[in-house]
């Protein structure tokens, strides 16, 4: 029997380089409260990323909190965002005391619809919150556009984008922030962890403060602040982690690749256009699956494959809108396209280590649901 194929898989160092990495700390004690390996690998990441300012973080959500925190909104401001997206962003928001107001996605990269952004506006608008999903890069010239006509902050869920550069530019240095995940599922991981990065030096400082309690020195505490530190494992994770990411993107590619050979040009299948000017780092592989040609629908194939030990995902469904939690409060009807999609969208496994021969598998497995038709 084939053994089971989880959507995602942890890309790990060897144990003996991680165990190397972390040896020290067993001769400093020294385990949190911004380290050396936390400031090794701050300094790693500016330098890959090409960015002037990185706030490291316990994972992703914190990050993104504590960055909408940090830029003083007017409570119960309205921030445009995406309902195509992990829980994460919509509870950010709200969790900061503001407002979403959900934008549609656009049908062939999934991202925010530019287009329609403008018409959400109002005198309560105080920032846009885009996805990069999967990432896909947003249109980053007509939002920054929007957002300086209308004097918006632009703070970017990056958290699939970690790697992604769009025209030689790192997706760390768009808007007036950008958020990135280190979860363990991620292209790039420090078990858990995020970050956040910006231009603007003050900025950085507050962040500095606000998830270490508020305080700015032994004896001084300015702001209301929470705990979201990163510890020196999670750091040490990183800086072990970064030394293979380029192979670990080149081997996901050849993965995606694969995907691509069986399943473009397959009618009732929709995959994501390749976007112009982006080097992907190959995080996701989402197929959406139109059952009137297809033959099956989503959940046919979802049900399918999970007989078969492969572990796809609906993701994301359902959309952020739709969630128990705000029943009455949001009508996902709205953003009809991220509504379809979310109805039929499916995440394949993908991650670098998986055999191209289980990925033929995968797909004449998803082939033979189209077979089955009447």
């Amino acid at each position: 029997m084939d053994k089971k194929i989880m959507v995602t898989r942890s890309s790990m160092p060897d144990f003996e380089e991680y165990c190397n990495e972390i040896r020290e700390l067993w001769d400093s004690r020294w385990l949190t409260n911004n380290g050396t390996k936390h400031r090794l690998f701050e300094r790693q990441l500016k330098n890959y990323l090409h960015t002037p300012n990185v706030t490291l973080f316990a994972n992703g959500h914190l990050a993104l909190e504590t960055v909408i925190e940090a830029m003083d909104f007017p409570p119960g401001s309205e921030v445009i965002t995406t309902p195509f997206t992990f829980a994460s962003t919509t509870h950010a928001i709200v969790r900061c005391g503001l407002k979403p107001v959900f934008c549609d996605i656009k049908s062939d990269d999934y991202t925010i619809d530019e287009r329609l952004i403008e018409g959400l506006i109002n005198d309560k608008t105080s920032a846009i919150i885009p996805v990069h999903v999967y990432g896909n890069v947003c249109n980053i010239e007509a939002i920054q556009q929007i957002a300086e006509k209308h004097s918006l902050k632009v703070i970017y869920d990056a958290a699939h984008s970690f790697g992604v550069t769009y025209k030689g530019e790192s997706t760390a240095n768009f808007g007036d922030a950008a958020m990135f995940s280190f979860h363990a599922t991620k292209v790039f991981h420090t078990i858990e962890g995020g970050a956040v990065c910006c231009r603007d030096e003050e900025l950085a400082k507050k962040l500095g403060y606000i998830k270490n309690f508020g305080i700015d020195g032994p004896e001084s505490t300015p702001y209301i602040g929470g705990n979201a530190k990163m510890n020196e494992f999670q750091a040490a994770m990183g800086i072990c982690n970064l030394r293979h990411l380029q192979e670990d993107i080149a081997m996901r590619k050849s993965v995606v690749d694969r995907y691509r050979m069986h399943l473009t040009g397959v009618e009732g299948i929709s995959l994501c256009s390749e976007q112009a000017g982006v080097a992907h780092n190959y995080a996701y592989f989402p197929v959406v699956f139109h059952p009137a040609q297809f033959g099956a629908d989503r959940d046919e194939v979802f049900h399918t494959l999970a007989e078969h030990e492969i572990m796809a995902r609906k993701y994301f469904y359902p959309l952020t809108s739709a969630f128990e939690c705000y029943r009455g409060t949001f009508d996902p009807g709205r953003t009809p396209v991220a509504l379809e999609v979310s109805e039929k969208i499916l995440t394949l496994p993908l991650y670098s280590d998986l055999s191209l021969h289980d990925v033929d598998r995968i797909c004449d497995i998803i082939l033979s649901c189209k077979k089955q038709q009447k």
